[in-house]
């Protein structure tokens, strides 16, 4: 561990030995909270595990670009180097996010292109391997707005049966490998497939697959027209996970987002699931913004 990341720890982990994921699952009240690992921009990999204990988090969710510009290529030692990272730190393993932005500019998953679609889910059939391989139960949000908007002349229409059929033809393996993935809605102004909740939970139910579910992102939901307690009520079967940041993508608390909104209709429909900080602002550091996000939502959930 680097200087800094033992300066950041060392009060809370002391002298005693690291304890499992399990154990940090055991002891965090509430809500389980994960911190998504680009947060610690300047930080290698394992010293993001610890960074991510340090400032109150028990989960981390990976950006597969931080490990590789090929991420499916990455080998079997660093896979194994990268689980063992978690477990001796002691942060559970959540998944993976910002799933097609590397290899950069050659995914795209609706496009009309054959060669290109097939090329696009052949590689995220690759990326369901790496999710496993990092560890068990893991999670894949796909976003990636740029890699599943239509283009090229095609309707959204088109774009999301491509999204369904490539979704489809995946999902077994996904399961096989005890993988979930989660399509995510996107905020229209990001991508044109997939913009609500409702359309969203209907491709997944369309699909009746038990790999395939969802999700809900506070940021992503700045369009939708149902209030945000009541799409989660709604939706509460399919939502698998929780992305936590501001409107304009800062981190919590500071915007005007109430976040109790949520965070009390996740309570209400018994939710057990991470929140995860997924933010786009890393000023005035990864660090800090990590600590005061986890503070800032351990004191809002003390206070519903």
């Amino acid at each position: 561990m680097k200087r800094r990341a033992f300066l950041i720890g060392v009060s809370a982990a002391a002298c005693a030995p690291a304890p499992g994921p399990d154990e940090h699952a055991a002891e965090e009240p509430g809500f389980r909270l994960a911190v998504c690992n680009e947060t610690f921009q300047d930080a290698g990999f394992a010293e993001g595990c610890d960074l991510a204990l340090a400032t109150g988090y028990t989960g981390l969710e990976i950006a597969p670009w931080t490990l590789s510009e090929d991420p499916a290529g990455l080998p079997a030692g660093r896979r194994r180097e990268c689980r063992e990272a978690m477990a001796e730190t002691g942060v559970a393993y959540v998944g993976l996010h910002s799933l097609l932005t590397a290899p950069r500019g050659e995914l795209h998953v609706t496009t009309p292109d054959d060669v290109v679609r097939e090329k696009s889910w052949e590689y995220f059939r690759r990326l369901i391997d790496l999710c496993a391989d990092l560890g068990d139960n893991g999670l894949m949000i796909l976003g990636s707005g740029r890699q599943r908007r239509a283009v090229d002349g095609s309707t959204v229409g088109d774009a999301v049966k491509r999204l369904r059929d490539g979704l489809a033809s995946v999902a077994d393996h996904a399961g096989d490998r005890g993988v979930s993935i989660l399509p995510e809605t996107l905020a229209p102004h990001l991508c044109d497939v997939l913009t609500s909740m409702e359309q969203t939970t209907a491709l997944v139910d369309e699909i009746g697959h038990p790999a395939i579910q969802t999700m809900f992102d506070t940021h992503n939901a700045v369009a939708e027209v149902v209030p945000h307690d009541e799409l989660i009520r709604r939706h509460a079967h399919l939502i698998k996970h929780v992305h936590i940041n501001e409107m304009d993508g800062r981190h919590p608390g500071t915007g005007n987002y109430d976040f109790s909104v949520p965070l009390r209709a996740l309570r209400e429909i018994g939710y057990d699931g991470w929140l995860s900080l997924e933010v786009f602002q890393f000023e005035p550091s990864g660090e800090e913004i990590a600590r005061v996000s986890a503070q800032y939502l351990r004191q809002l959930e003390s206070e519903l």
